[in-house]
């Protein structure tokens, strides 16, 4: 009888023989679901495989698996496949007749069935003695590009269609979808309503420019057919120039005033042309807001707490598992920077704490002293009212926040956006300057990873930062909110305003470092930056 992820069948047709349902009904629960087979990571040991090979309870059980060969091996006697499914980095071995194995190679979709036997050979505990195979989809392999041999990041951007089939690039999915789940289920814990702000704004929140038009498609008709003022109307579908969000910060502060605390896991959009490893055109943002909030300190604590949530789930993951035998591998073969020691390491730092927190002006004088004592050089000179370099940013990670993450707050406000609330007296009276109560959370080799602040909710002091900042255009209360005015972001402080604060954490850079892939565009599916948009 066939067992485990052959089961779909005994769902889809319920009127079966009484044979066909005892060996549906004596399955573990777990081996089948009404959604469709289990997958090979519920087939395979979750754990490095022992001297001896374990006992299986499928021992001799009829198997149908289904998955994608990786690679073929096929002797005058007999042929060997490796057939993975995505679910985990393992393969099941198949041992079959080379007559089977005809049309198989690297690439080919398949079911196949057999017997569950224990191995004789190394590098699996069970393998898969097939006597039928069925070739669900065939693959030209003259042609496939993804191939058996090492092939470089750089070259696999070119194929994002096809990138994730690879058994890390999987891993990287499983890996976004376990932290995903994991950030929904620490905010449902601490009471967050997750909201789902629009994608299509009306101003730019951090006043860069920076900004995605938004704009309809051409017109059915020819183009010199249309008068100047249909143009114009063609352009201007919602009446007045409109954007991708570059942040869900202002409208998130909204909801925040009517359920106290939102959060929210969204793209967001740059028409940046920076072409560095850490910087994308569209990326994820995981934004949150916090009402009835006093201090900065909490909006930290939160932060702290959420990330370390995140690392203890990692920990114990069999994604956790299979990242660091991935990075082991690759660190045999010279092809990683991150070990899976430092990547370890990487995670305990985000469960220890706490993490330290220092002041801006603090760290631009330890970066003054490193220079002058010789331990660095910096291209960019540090200095109080210059903001801090990236090169500025991993030499504080590495050094105050001892290889792991650390705050840096308090910085000035002339280089922080309008909406940031001042500093407490305590901070701006050691400060000695004008100061706002902002952070910025920084971790090894990716540097700003979060960014927060108080919210400046009192409506003189707003309106007084947005002329400070050059936004009278968007202050003025004349203006319509429809023209891009942010006066519906001011009317927040008009009615019923309370002290709040939030934060900002780029999701792909969070994926990176836990992961230790090296370059954003390596853990987005489809990346798009400047001049790339594939797919």
């Amino acid at each position: 009888m066939t067992r485990f992820l052959a089961l779909r069948r005994s769902f889809a047709r319920p009127q079966l023989s009484g044979r066909n349902r005892g060996s549906a009904s004596t399955c573990r629960p777990r081996c089948s679901s009404t959604f469709g087979p289990s997958n090979l990571a519920e087939l395979l040991p979750k754990s490095p495989l022992p001297s001896s090979s374990p006992k299986s309870p499928l021992d001799g059980e009829t198997l149908t698996i289904n998955g994608y060969v990786r690679t073929v091996r096929k002797q005058k006697r007999i042929a060997f496949a490796a057939i993975g499914d995505g679910s985990t980095l393992q393969t099941v071995q198949a041992v079959l007749d080379p007559s089977l194995a005809e049309g198989l190679s690297t690439g080919v979709a398949v079911t196949v069935t057999g017997k569950w036997t224990p191995s004789p050979g190394q590098g699996q505990s069970h393998e898969l003695q097939v006597n039928n195979v069925r070739i669900l989809g065939d693959n030209d392999a003259a042609t496939y590009p993804i191939q058996k041999k090492y092939q470089t990041a750089e070259f696999l951007r070119t194929l994002p269609h096809l990138r994730s089939r690879l058994p890390f690039n999987s891993l990287i999915l499983r890996l976004r979808s376990l932290v995903t789940a994991e950030v929904t289920k620490y905010f449902a814990k601490h009471d967050f309503v997750q909201c789902h702000p629009p994608i299509i704004t009306s101003s730019d929140c951090e006043g860069a420019g920076e900004v995605f038009t938004v704009a309809p498609g051409a017109p059915a008709v020819p183009d010199k057919q249309l008068s100047n003022q249909a143009k114009q109307h063609e352009d201007q579908f919602f009446g007045s120039p409109k954007y991708l969000t570059v942040s869900s910060q202002l409208h998130l502060e909204a909801l925040a005033q009517s359920v106290n605390k939102v959060w929210a896991l969204s793209p967001t959009f740059r028409a940046e042309k920076s072409d560095t490893a850490r910087h994308l055109s569209e990326f994820y943002m995981l934004e949150a807001e916090l009402a009835f909030v006093n201090n900065v300190n909490v909006v930290m604590d939160v932060v702290e707490d959420m990330l370390r949530s995140v690392a203890s789930e990692l920990q114990t993951s069999s994604v956790g598992r299979e990242l660091l035998e991935a990075r082991a591998r690759d660190q045999e073969e010279e092809r990683t920077p991150v070990s899976h020691t430092v990547l370890a390491q990487r995670w305990q730092g985000l469960v220890a704490g706490p993490w330290p927190r220092i002041t801006y002006k603090a760290a631009v004088q330890h970066l003054k002293d490193a220079v002058a004592q010789g331990k660095v050089g910096f291209e960019y000179a540090p200095g109080h009212e210059d903001g801090l370099q990236t090169e500025h940013e991993r030499y504080l990670a590495d050094s105050m926040g001892r290889g792991g993450p650390v705050f840096i707050t308090d910085y000035p406000r002339l280089i922080k956006p309008f909406y940031m609330a001042p500093s407490t007296d305590a901070a701006a009276e050691e400060e000695g300057a004008s100061t706002v109560a902002c952070f910025d959370l920084l971790v090894p080799e990716i540097c700003e990873l979060v960014g927060g602040s108080m919210r400046e909710h009192r409506l003189p002091e707003l309106v007084k930062s947005m002329h400070d900042h050059g936004l009278e255009h968007v202050a003025d209360k004349t203006t319509d909110a429809s023209d891009g005015s942010l006066q519906w972001y001011v009317d927040l402080r008009r009615y019923g305003s309370v002290p709040h604060g939030g934060f900002g954490l780029g999701f792909d850079r969070l994926l990176c470092y836990l992961s230790g892939v090296s370059n954003i565009r390596d853990v987005v599916s489809f990346p798009r930056w400047h001049k790339r948009c594939d797919c």
